[in-house]
């Protein structure tokens, strides 16, 4: 067996469940649910704005309480060093496969895991990016419609900040396109949790 033959997972609860971002030469994908994780913002480390604003990411942190759904994505193992490149910042963290339930009952892999996102030391207030929002937003919209949008905001915590609109002008560098309906169904969806929209 070789290495490209090798296959495995991985976990995608915020940009990685919108397939449209996904740069790999995956197998196939399956909506997913991980147990035992929440989702949060934090801070981006070694990462700004166009304006010098420091921003902010997804990521995931142990509580038994909650369970999130996501996209498993099942890839060749050759590939994960170019998810790694693009998951910069974040530690591949091995997943037991108990804590993955997956659309596909089939699915069998030999080893499944989840990005999380190292601590970052900043001063002053991280900021959210619109152009990543409406990726995340648009995917899962995608697979698990309107209330699985409700669900992704219900299960991620810190949404109180800050965001920069560069809807138009996309720094987020796997930006998607958004019909402006359902542009402005995200924005209210956001406005709604405390997110404020700088100029």
């Amino acid at each position: 067996m070789t290495a490209e033959t090798i296959l495995t997972g991985y976990f995608g609860y915020g940009s990685l469940v919108n397939r449209q971002t996904l740069q790999t030469a995956y197998v196939e994908a399956h909506k997913a649910r991980l147990f035992g994780w929440r989702r949060h913002w934090q801070a981006r480390p070694g990462d700004v704005a166009p304006d010098g604003s420091q921003l902010a990411l997804l990521s995931v942190h142990p509580d038994t309480g909650t369970s999130i759904d996501g996209l498993l994505v099942i890839d060749h193992a050759a590939h994960l060093p170019l998810v790694d490149v693009r998951e910069t910042h974040y530690d591949r963290i091995a997943l037991n496969r108990q804590q993955l339930s997956v659309s596909r009952a089939d699915v069998k892999l030999p080893s499944a895991f989840v990005y999380v996102a190292r601590k970052a030391e900043f001063t002053g207030k991280a900021r959210l990016l619109q152009s990543y929002l409406d990726a995340v937003m648009a995917g899962f919209f995608q697979e698990y419609g309107e209330e699985g949008l409700i669900a992704f905001l219900d299960t991620t915590e810190g949404f109180g900040m800050d965001m920069i609109c560069d809807r138009d002008h996309p720094y987020y560098p796997r930006a998607v396109h958004l019909p402006a309906k359902l542009g402005a169904k995200f924005d209210a969806l956001l406005a709604s949790r405390g997110v404020r929209f700088l100029p």
